[in-house]
Order: C-alpha cells, then sequence, then structure tokens
C-alpha cells in the first residue's frame, strides 16, 4: 500500500530554478530611467503591476519618496497590499517580500550597497531579475560576470 503523499501539487524541478538575469547597460545617471522604461515594457507586456518590485541603489525613486510621505505604515502596507509596482531603498529591501520580477536600478550609493542589494534581489526574484546599470561596475562589484 502507497502512503499518501504530501498534500498539495509537487514543485516540478523547473520552478525551483534560479530567475532568469537580464542586464540593461545604464549609467549611474540613467538607471532609475531604464528601470522606470523596463517596468513600462512589463506592464505594457501584460505583467500585473503587484508583480514587480524596483529596487534602487542611490537616490530613491520618486514615487516611494512620495508614498513615505505618508508615513513608514502607509508605505509598507501597499506593499502588503500587492496592488501595484512596489519601489524601495536597497537599505530596506530586505523587508520586501518576493515578487516575480525585481528591477534594481544602480543609480549610485557606496559599492557596498550594490553588493549586498543584487544578491537580494535575486533572492526576492521569482521569474525574472532586471538590473539596470553599469556592466563593467556591476561586475566589479560583484566579482563575476552577470
Amino acid at each position: 500500500m502507497a502512503k499518501p503523499g504530501p498534500s498539495g501539487p509537487a514543485v516540478p524541478a523547473a520552478a525551483a530554478a534560479a530567475p532568469q538575469v537580464q542586464l540593461i547597460p545604464a549609467s549611474v545617471e540613467s538607471a532609475l530611467d531604464a528601470a522606470e522604461e523596463a517596468v513600462d515594457l512589463l506592464l505594457e507586456s501584460g505583467r500585473a503591476p503587484g508583480d514587480v518590485l524596483v529596487i534602487t541603489t542611490g537616490p530613491q525613486h520618486p514615487w516611494a519618496d512620495h508614498e513615505l510621505s505618508f508615513g513608514e505604515a502607509s508605505y509598507w502596507a501597499q506593499h502588503d497590499a500587492g496592488d501595484d509596482v512596489f519601489y524601495t531603498d536597497a537599505a530596506v529591501a530586505s523587508r520586501a517580500a518576493t515578487r516575480s520580477v525585481v528591477v534594481v536600478a544602480v543609480n549610485g550609493g557606496p559599492d557596498t550597497v550594490a553588493a549586498t542589494a543584487l544578491p537580494l534581489a535575486l533572492s526576492r526574484a521569482g521569474a525574472l531579475l532586471i538590473v539596470c546599470g553599469d556592466p563593467q561596475h556591476i561586475n566589479s562589484v560583484l566579482g563575476a560576470g552577470v
């Protein structure tokens, strides 16, 4: 007699694979614009807004600044609702939940921020990680080819 299996569907090996990584070359000054363009393309291609997390390594996205003006509780409540694209700073990105797509704008900040933000972003990306920044800088920060 066979033992009952675990409840719920089994996870196929392909589903446990690492997310795809895409690099969009951009200068520090244009990394945030490149991230915005990537988000626009994702949404235009049918991706749900709640599937997307954007992390900045330098200055925060203006949306995050605006939403934080209403207080941290309101800001994180929007994240928890999962209804829209969520923008956060690398310093607090560890609080963010996994989303299908994570976009990282390497738009400044110390190299240590990018060095911790990129692996964190990879761990939060369910299917796709898009990194917008200078490829040589990103590779030197990570010590590996992206």
